[in-house]
């Protein structure tokens, strides 16, 4: 055990390095500017790092779960990495993780989750350059496009490499995405007026209708 436990985890670079890398990609989409923004973003980085930090450094949900996953799987290694990817362990899965259905769509949904952000902060930054209201693009499809990004991109990965931490973290962050664009959505009814409820009537907050919206006269929201 000890020899896997050395060659699986304790690779903190590892875990400073995806952190740098997903935290600073997110950040440069997301841009965050109020003290709620970056509560919003510190709490998306602390998921990160959660995440990472049990993927590579210390794998605290196999220790708190070896029990009942030693009695369950009395012949698997828990401290290899593949089976780190709970869900290649407890479905029973065999062949390369990598390759398995929860995997592939983990990357699905981060891929997915990014180009949403990516997307969707292009028309944002044109809106909000021109003072207006975002209506185009990914944004006349639902109103807040980069907050699904975010929890999609927290979704994949939580059928990737889930863990005790990031499955309390995710609701949360979930609940704290809605708020913050509940708070979006009352500043753009006090600065666009009529020209927002008119948008915000035929555009859903965030699940798409995938039905055209028609112009509202305006470009900015998040």
């Amino acid at each position: 055990m000890e020899h896997h436990m050395d060659q699986a985890y304790g690779l903190w670079t590892l875990v400073i390095l995806n952190s740098a890398i997903f935290i600073i990609f997110a950040f440069s989409f997301f841009k965050p500017q109020t003290k709620r923004d970056w509560r919003s973003f510190s709490a998306f980085s602390a998921f990160i790092v959660a995440l990472f930090v049990e993927m590579y450094g210390f794998p605290l949900t196999i220790y708190l779960l070896s029990g009942w996953l030693g009695s369950r799987f009395p012949n698997t290694d828990l401290m290899s990495h593949e089976n780190g990817h709970l869900w290649y362990t407890v479905f029973g899965l065999e062949g390369d993780p990598h390759f398995n259905i929860p995997h592939i769509a983990s990357i699905v949904f981060i891929i997915f989750g990014f180009s949403l952000l990516a997307k969707a902060w292009t028309v944002l930054y044109n809106a909000q350059k021109e003072n207006k209201l975002a209506v185009t693009g990914l944004y006349a499809t639902i109103r807040h496009p980069q907050y699904i990004g975010f929890i999609m991109i927290m979704f994949g990965f939580l059928l990737q490499w889930p863990t005790i931490p990031t499955l309390i973290m995710f609701p949360v962050l979930t609940y704290m995405y809605v708020k913050l664009a509940r708070k979006e959505e009352e500043m753009a009814r006090k600065e666009f007026g009529k020209a927002y409820d008119d948008y915000a009537a035929h555009v859903p907050g965030f699940i798409p209708k995938f039905s055209s919206v028609k112009s509202t006269g305006g470009e900015r929201n998040s």
